[in-house]
């Protein structure tokens, strides 16, 4: 018998004879034996079906209803795409104990430039995009800026946009709505135009604390008009700013903004009507959490990189800094300082309760408090948009609980979805602290989503670099592997920028002292749960911790090297019956666990306590506090496998500045696929630095060297400021992959890719796709890629009712056997959990140069999002191979939905998936605001919830 899996037929479409494919395959689709021209299959009734009668293959079970379906091709090779942001609703798990911790901060030397890395992700929304619908026909927001309007007491939020119209500029001032995705959701208030007399200056009041990388105050003046707005401090504010600058061919420096009031004059004219289609209406003001203890302080971003950057240090200049450096000792002072550093994993909860006996715990206020928190909001509002009230909630309710006896300014806050990150200092230290920078990496499904992730505030106090880390890691016991991935994916992706936009981004490693916390999510493992109660009782938690994954995993340098944990002498935090200090007593009974820890890494730390504070109760989890002391031939290359190699540079005599420089004509050092660690530094006399060359092929890359267009060939130019240039070849070897070849070239090759020529890899792969459908080929292509059907015969055998699919991330050591088996053919079966399948199909979809539905067609796709008689059309007009491959996966998508009550899968979440993957923009074409990714969501839509035969 067949799977309950519809048999996929195409009319007058031929299937192969496949070698690993018995005749009575229980694979998907069904696989005839030998070749065939398939007729409909029909269905009367589901009692008394007839089939079209196919020899050696049995009839398929009656519980279909008809399908257009197409032969399925068998297995040789595999590959895999990466894929961009897509909105899905993730399964979250209760959430983790409330975790605080106080340190003391030795300060000392800060460290050399940073290192750059291979990715970065940012994740902002783009609130332009609702301005743009607001305005008028001819009008264009150039960038949006979301503010603080600062009148008096009062503090109200505001988006600021950038207007040009024609070749006039004015800043438009709109209140808005939490989510401002659309028109409706953004009133204009007032028009502030560029015209002569437009000022902007840095306002710093008498009462604000001068805190050096924190929020930006600066009064925007024209004419009579005039408006205070505070701004956050970022790279995104330094981008407006900088825009604004731009709009008058009189702007002075890199932004065209000045501080100590010297002013900005632009001459245009600008009338209040008619730029924008959306009237000036009464809004209710918004008014935003403020308390007397905390303030956010304020200094100019502008003309930042000019201060900050690094000298060009002539040969005098050099030898200075060698000496100081070396003597560093005698004129620097240690001194300690206090942090308490808190995490809490609220569980979606509001705070209900004070959090004075977990913040304000000791009799000593603390100089910094770094405070975080885990699954602050479980909603889809939430994790779609990043958006929650939940946020100035908690944001309220740590301030109301500060410590006291001591006035504390707000330094910074970031967010990534329900994981949130508040930075305190004491006001009378506010301005020992500079360079405060934010970043968020999310590690959720394609390793974007933020579900799960980090955030980090780093910033520098006094003379030390330090960087305050909070995550959450992947759940579930077995999943300790992930855990360590989502770890690792974080370091390697957490990016900052420094003032100077010359000098290169840092990352985590690069900081004096490093504070890591959350809801990390590691268990106890080997012991049942009643085992556990029992060694909790008798306070046998040295014993108990021998069970505990992180120990095991740091002890196996596996994760975390180098940093440090404290000794636990308090009870698992995880997880309770919330509002009580009862284990869980649901179905599941968790055993008990310490998801929530604090971890260090640096010189001049010393722990004074780690404790958990079983007083608050409306989470699972209970809160946690720590108080401390704190004084580059390559060889294979594959795709999306990280290669490093390494080389040291010796120096001599003479200090020196080296850095990598462009070769004529080329605008970067190196092509797109290598990457030189640090980039540029200073070398002392008889000194040496170790240089890394990092060699990474992504989706990008990947498509050119298949084809033989590009080589992983470069050479490196090593410059010496004041000296002479040395040159560094680079060589590898890249094994062609499935992943970044086209359909049609993937239709045409019967064998593994890695078992092709060169020759025949580049011939296909330069084949015009329009030329497909009408060439005289000596073969006859197949229907689908064999790569594709193998992933997706695998999970619809295997992963049908696999709870969260799409949605939870698999492992990276698993992506890359499952890599291997597709582009080397070595087996039948793919190695690797649903997951780990499910995200390199995924990977697989996005990495193909031509998307399934072709660019030509992008914009005809979304005007046509709610016809489905114009989509099909549209699917009718693709190249065979395209049009087989889509009709393949909605009909595979569809089997899915039938799974919904196991799987957890709804025709919403495939629709966002895959929207974003089958329906991208043309290269060059803007990048897809909300209403596109709406539009495009609702074409896959159409055919997810139809099952009839395509035109």
């Amino acid at each position: 018998m067949f799977p309950s899996f519809p048999a996929i037929l195409l009319h007058s479409l031929h299937s192969l004879v496949f070698p690993h494919v018995p005749p009575h395959s229980p694979t998907f689709p069904c696989v005839p034996p030998c070749s065939l021209t398939f007729s409909r299959v029909s269905l009367h009734s589901p009692h008394s079906p007839t089939f079209a009668v196919f020899p050696h293959v049995p009839p398929c079970p009656p519980v279909f209803p008809t399908f257009p379906v197409f032969p399925c091709v068998p297995p040789r090779s595999l590959r895999f795409p990466v894929f961009p942001h897509f909105p899905y609703v993730p399964h979250v798990l209760p959430c983790s104990p409330a975790f605080p911790a106080f340190l003391l901060l030795g300060t000392s030397r800060q460290l050399p430039a940073g290192e750059r890395g291979l990715w970065r992700c940012r994740r902002r929304m783009d609130q332009s995009v609702a301005i743009e619908e607001a305005l008028a026909a001819g009008s264009t927001c150039l960038i949006a800026v979301q503010g603080t309007l600062v009148a008096g007491a009062c503090l109200e939020s505001r988006l600021l946009g950038l207007v040009r119209r024609g070749g006039e500029h004015a800043i438009h001032v709109y209140t808005h709505r939490r989510m401002a995705i659309a028109a409706e959701d953004v009133w204009l208030e007032r028009v502030i135009p560029i015209t002569d007399g437009f000022t902007v200056e840095e306002v710093i009041p008498d009462s604000d604390l001068h805190v050096v990388g924190s929020d930006v105050t600066i009064q925007i003046s024209s004419g009579a008009d005039q408006l205070v707005v505070r701004l956050p401090f970022g790279s995104h504010t330094r981008t407006f700013l900088q825009e604004v600058g731009k709009c008058s061919p009189e702007a002075v420096g890199s932004e065209g903004i000045k501080q100590n009031g010297k002013k900005l004059a632009v001459g245009q004219n600008w009338s209040h009507d008619s730029t924008d289609k959306t009237p000036p209406r009464q809004s209710k003001p918004k008014p935003e959490v403020t308390s007397e203890m905390v303030r956010s302080s304020s200094v100019m971003v502008s003309n930042k990189a000019s201060i900050l950057s690094e000298p060009k240090f002539g040969l005098r200049d050099t030898i200075v800094k060698s000496q100081l450096v070396q003597r560093e000792d005698s004129y620097t002072h240690i001194q300690n300082f206090r942090f308490f550093i808190g995490t809490y994993n609220v569980n979606g909860q509001s705070p209900k309760e004070s959090l004075w006996p977990w913040l304000s715990c000791d009799a000593e206020p603390p100089d910094i408090y770094c405070v975080g928190f885990q699954e602050l909001d479980l909603s889809k509002e939430a994790f779609f948009f990043n958006d929650t009230p939940k946020e100035e909630e908690w944001f309220k309710a740590v301030t109301d609980s500060l410590h006291p006896d001591a006035k504390y300014a707000k330094v910074k806050l970031v967010r990534l979805v329900g994981i949130m990150l508040l930075l305190y200092v004491k006001a009378d230290l506010a301005l020992n602290i500079s360079e405060v920078e934010t970043e968020t990496v999310g590690t959720g499904i394609m390793g974007r989503m933020g579900n799960k992730g980090g955030v980090a505030i780093r910033f520098k106090f006094h003379n030390t670099s330090v960087c305050i880390v909070n995550s959450h890691l992947a759940a579930h016991t077995e999943e300790y592997e992930r855990r360590n991935q989502d770890f690792k994916d974080i370091c390697s992706r957490m990016q900052f920028c420094q003032s100077d936009p010359n000098l290169p981004s840092l990352t985590i490693s690069k900081h004096d002292v490093i504070i890591w916390l959350g809801d990390l999510n590691y268990r106890l493992e080997e012991l049942d749960v009643a085992k556990v109660k029992q060694l909790i009782d008798e306070k046998a938690f040295l014993a108990l911790c021998q069970y505990d994954q992180l120990k095991r995993q740091m002890n196996a340098n596996a994760v975390f090297e180098g940093f440090t944990e404290g000794e636990i002498s308090f009870q698992p935090t995880y997880k309770y019956d919330a509002g009580c200090d009862d284990w869980d007593t649901s179905e599941k009974c968790r055993v008990p666990a310490w998801c929530d820890r604090i971890l260090w890494k640096g010189q001049n730390i010393t722990q004074l306590s780690y404790r958990s504070h079983m007083v608050l109760k409306i989470s699972d989890h209970k809160p946690v506090s720590s108080v401390f002391d704190i004084g580059f031939h390559f060889a294979d290359v594959k795709y999306m496998q990280l290669q490093v190699e390494k080389f040291t540079i010796h120096n001599g005599q003479v200090p020196c500045q080296f850095e990598f420089i462009s070769k004529p004509d080329e605008e970067t050092y190196c092509k797109e696929w290598l990457i030189a660690n640090p980039s540029k530094g200073f070398l002392n006399s008889d000194s040496e630095v170790t240089i890394e060359l990092e060699l990474f092929v992504n989706k990008s890359t990947a498509t050119h060297l298949n084809s033989g267009e590009d080589k992983l060939e470069d050479i490196l130019v090593l410059h010496l400021v004041r000296g002479k240039d040395y040159f560094l070849s680079v060589t590898g070897n890249y094994l062609p992959s499935c992943f970044g070849s086209p359909i049609h070239t993937l239709c045409y090759m019967r064998e593994p890719i890695q078992d092709m020529s060169a020759e025949s890899i580049r011939e296909l792969t330069l084949m015009p796709l329009q030329m497909i459908d009408d060439a005289v080929q000596a073969e006859k292509p197949l229907d689908i890629p064999k790569e594709l059907w193998m992933m997706v015969d695998h999970l619809y055998r295997n992963a049908s009712q696999q709870e969260d699919l799409f949605q939870q991330p698999g492992l990276r050591s698993e992506f890359e056997q499952i890599r291997d088996c597709l582009d080397k053919g070595m087996h039948d079966t793919l190695f690797g959990n649903n997951h780990s399948v499910a995200e390199a199909l995924l990977l697989f979809l996005e990495s193909l140069p031509e998307p399934i539905i072709c660019y030509k067609f992008y914009t005809s796709c979304l005007e046509c999002s709610n016809n489905y008689s114009l989509s099909s059309e549209i699917i009718s007009k693709l190249p065979r191979c395209h049009k087989n491959v889509f009709e393949y996966l909605m009909a595979f998508l569809r089997e899915l939905l039938k799974n919904s009550g196991k799987n957890h899968l709804d025709v919403n979440i495939l629709a966002s998936v895959f929207g974003g993957l089958l329906l991208r923009p043309p290269p060059g074409h803007p990048k897809p605001d909300i209403s596109a990714k709406r539009k495009a969501q609702q074409f896959i839509h159409q055919f997810l919830l139809r099952e009839n035969n395509l035109p």
